[in-house]
């Protein structure tokens, strides 16, 4: 199982976006996947993040550790019953639906651990994704990263 960390950027916030997917192996982590939209949020990038994490993993199962309660809770707590409802929520509409949709799938169809943890308390591998986040967000890639 890939043990991997998130994170999501947005700055300023609905504005041009990062996100970073870190994989920590034998106590060292290295990006393995960067991205970025010029018109974003903070929550979408998060979403992002998750999204390429799984899709990393390629069907053979993740630990993703993230700092986003909300898309924890999405994916743990609401999108079934969204989903059962047509994708709608009780009131109003869903927000970042593409996001939210394209995750719950992922999220069902893939052996994935969610754990949650504080952000910006300098836990190693959340603050190097946050790093990375803010690099993607700048124009980073990869090729700078190895």
């Amino acid at each position: 199982m890939k043990i991997l960390w998130t994170d999501g950027s947005a700055v300023p916030n609905p504005g041009l976006g990062g996100f970073a997917v870190i994989e920590v192996v034998n106590d060292e982590g290295r990006p393995v996947v960067l991205g970025r939209e010029e018109d974003s949020t903070n929550i979408r990038m998060e979403g992002k993040a998750m999204i390429a994490a799984i899709r990393y993993a390629d069907g053979k199962g993740c630990e993703i550790h993230s700092d986003s309660e909300f898309w924890i809770n999405v994916l743990t707590k609401w999108a079934e019953g969204w989903k059962a409802r047509g994708w709608k929520k009780a009131k109003g509409e869903i927000a970042n639906l593409d996001i939210v949709k394209e995750l719950y799938e992922l999220y069902c169809d893939n052996d994935v651990k969610l754990v949650w943890v504080r952000g910006h308390v300098g836990t190693k591998f959340n603050e190097m994704a946050d790093e990375w986040a803010n690099k993607a967000r700048e124009g980073a890639t990869l090729d700078m990263a190895h």
